[in-house]
């Protein structure tokens, strides 16, 4: 499937034309015209252009932003990327992914020029082998990427971690989400019912997750730091099946808290328990006020790891006998005669994000397969320091 480029109908352009600039050909750079998008016709107001786009199979269900040639070289021109640039070769159709391509998505999903690094960092992360792309996109599972952010560029970008984070507070970080959705569909061609089999899909294949993590709030290390020493600007990946709600207003100490999050995730039904899923990692999110009761006694991430670990598993007796014969013939059973969500404590992926309203953890289900992926977010270099930066 190839991503299409708009030319403008019979309608004036309402954006601003900005030249994109190819600094290749001295410090003061020239005007290039590397877009290759093939261009259509089409009456530009909102009604006519989203229904040819829809036509088209462009489109979310939701109305799109017309990626006219201005707006998508304006996208570029505020940015320091080459629009022929390959960004990856995304399954199942592995067709080339550029810059381009993303830009095309972006504008439609409504984002910011300036959250073009954080997509491009969110879908080299998805690109990743470990990441299981193929199987995110075509499984039965109603699986999709979740981002957790770190950095500054939480704030320059206005990514939510506070209040209302995973879903209802209004911020562009709905549109960054929507944009990788979008590639996640134009460019993999992800149709369900075609190219995906998922039985029932999600709110979450619209715009995805793209959630900060509150660092300032965390009794602990940010999440990329500790998954990859990275510090500042990153995205970590995760493939999830939606998020679930966990309250706890009764408990008082870390270890309680920690339980009754453990016990609460680890359903019998989810992939984790799964026979046909080998392995997985489970996300969750401590609001900031269980985060601090929880950090006070356990400063170290890996004590709250080994005891999420601990408790979010299930005696396998409790297993309808099918199920439980199968994960004992895969050796998941383990010598206590427990079945342990994750194979290790380490697969706890643990961060802080949400309101301070009340006793709230959030889980995210993984789909299995897929292992999340933590990438920088590399910064724009400055049309004036370009040429000495090369």
């Amino acid at each position: 499937m190839t991503i299409e480029l708009i030319r403008p109908g019979s309608k004036p352009e309402t954006s601003e034309s900005k030249p994109l600039i190819s600094r290749d050909c001295g410090p003061e750079g020239c005007e290039v015209d590397w877009l290759a998008s093939r261009r259509h016709e089409t009456d530009l107001d909102v009604d006519s252009f989203n229904a040819f786009a829809m036509q088209q199979g462009w489109g979310d269900g939701l109305p799109l932003v017309p990626p006219t040639e201005s707006r998508v070289r304006a996208f570029l021109a505020q940015n320091d990327r080459y629009p022929d640039e390959v960004i990856a070769h995304l399954p199942p159709t592995q067709v080339e992914c550029t810059v381009e391509k993303v830009v095309i998505n972006a504008v439609m999903a409504g984002a910011p020029p300036a959250a073009l690094e954080l997509i491009i960092a969110a879908i080299a992360s998805v690109a990743d082998t470990d990441f299981e792309l193929y199987g995110v996109n075509t499984t039965t599972a109603p699986v999709y990427p979740a981002f957790v952010v770190n950095g500054p560029v939480r704030d320059e970008l206005d990514i939510p971690y506070g209040y209302g984070c995973f879903g209802g507070v209004a911020t562009e970080a709905v549109a960054i989400g929507r944009a990788v959705r979008l590639v996640m569909r134009n460019i993999t061609g992800q149709i369900p019912g075609k190219t995906s089999q998922t039985t029932f899909g999600s709110p979450g294949r619209v715009a995805g997750i793209v959630v900060g993590e509150w660092e300032e709030r965390s009794p602990w290390a940010p999440l990329a730091e500790r998954r990859a020493g990275i510090s500042g600007n990153a995205v970590t990946s995760f493939g999830t099946m939606g998020t679930m709600n966990i309250i706890d207003t009764t408990s008082h100490s870390a270890l309680d808290f920690l339980e009754m999050i453990g016990k609460s995730v680890a359903y019998p039904g989810c992939n984790c328990f799964s026979g046909a899923v080998p392995f997985g990692e489970m996300m969750i999110a401590l609001n900031p006020i269980c985060a601090e009761i929880v950090g006070r006694e356990m400063p170290a991430m890996e004590d709250v790891q080994e005891a999420l670990w601990k408790f979010a598993s299930v005696d396998a007796d409790f297993l309808n006998r099918l199920h439980r014969d199968q994960l004992e013939q895969q050796g998941r059973v383990r010598e206590d005669g427990r079945v342990y969500m994750t194979p290790e404590p380490k697969d706890m992926l643990v961060f802080v994000a949400g309101g301070l309203g009340g006793l709230h953890a959030t889980g995210l289900h993984t789909f299995g397969t897929s292992l999340s992926q933590t990438r920088a977010i590399a910064s724009p270099i400055p049309a004036g320091e370009a040429q000495a930066a090369e």
